[in-house]
């Protein structure tokens, strides 16, 4: 049970970690004459960018739950899978910024989003399968 704890409370504040980068970006010199715009970060906002930036900020918090709930290997597999996923994702956003010469108070939370996420793999494949 111990695994599933720290497992749930990482996914919680890899959450409100992104929750936070978010709001730290739109205090950045622009960003919100950009969103009111129609873009972000040189994208045009869609109904299916936002539609991915609200699963992208649901999983974490249903990944909580089922990690919480759910017993067996196939919760283990699918922290590992997604912590990795999630870790890559946010290298590849990080290193996005700092090719643009972004470097502003949001990278320090949006750095936490990379090892939150390899954490929780690794916590998971540590996770003792009898306890799984």
């Amino acid at each position: 049970m111990a695994f599933k704890i720290k497992i749930t409370v990482l996914w919680l504040f890899y959450a409100v970690a992104m929750a936070a980068a978010m709001v730290l970006a739109f205090m950045e010199p622009g960003v919100i004459e950009e969103i009111m715009a129609g873009e972000m970060g040189g994208m045009a906002l869609s109904t299916a960018v936002t539609a991915f930036f609200a699963l992208f900020w649901l999983i974490p918090l249903i990944m909580a739950f089922l990690t919480l709930i759910l017993t067996g290997s196939a919760i283990r597999w699918a922290n590992i899978v997604l912590g990795i996923i999630f870790a890559v994702f946010d290298l590849v956003d990080v290193i996005g910024h700092l090719s643009r010469g972004e470097i502003g108070g949001h990278m320090l939370m949006a750095v936490s989003l990379i090892v939150v996420p390899a954490v929780i793999a690794w916590y998971a494949w540590k996770w003792p399968v009898q306890e799984a």
